[in-house]
């Protein structure tokens, strides 16, 4: 049957729809998980999912990572079927954050070495930040743009 398939494509036999393909991502979700069912349970209903690569549960830390050609959203649905209140990740390592401990930020239920994801937050290195650096220069007196 190759020969036929290859003569069927060269001629345009037949019109075939290219997939769109997912990319490999890893999805890290807070959950909460009280016991060694409850972990399995997750983990069992999420190994079942096609494009499932790995499944870490971290207990401690009510954290539980998905790797694989997967969806964010057909994941938490999947963990939500499970029975248990599930979300994103809602946590990023206090260093990424500008001012991790202020009243935005900071929460006293963030594992340790995380605070709360705010976007306003980050550490960013734009245009808009240098100039806020240069506007009062020591090394020349007549820099200063207020005033």
């Amino acid at each position: 049957m190759g020969a036929l398939d290859y003569f069927s494509d060269l001629f345009g036999g037949g019109v075939t729809k290219t997939k769109k393909r997912k990319q490999l991502q890893t999805v890290e979700m807070k959950v909460k998980i009280d016991c060694d069912g409850c972990e399995r349970k997750i983990k069992r209903a999420l190994s079942s999912m096609s494009g499932v690569k790995t499944v870490d549960i971290d207990r401690k830390m009510h954290k539980v990572s998905v790797s694989g050609y997967v969806e964010e959203k057909k994941v938490l649905k999947k963990v939500k079927g499970t029975g248990k209140r599930a979300e994103l990740w809602p946590y990023v390592p206090y260093n990424s954050i500008t001012h991790p401990f202020t009243a935005q930020t900071y929460d006293k239920k963030a594992p340790s070495g995380y605070v709360k994801k705010e976007s306003f937050n980050t550490v960013s290195n734009s245009k808009g930040e240098n100039e806020f650096l240069t506007m009062f220069s020591e090394e020349d007196p007549n820099s200063c743009t207020i005033m």
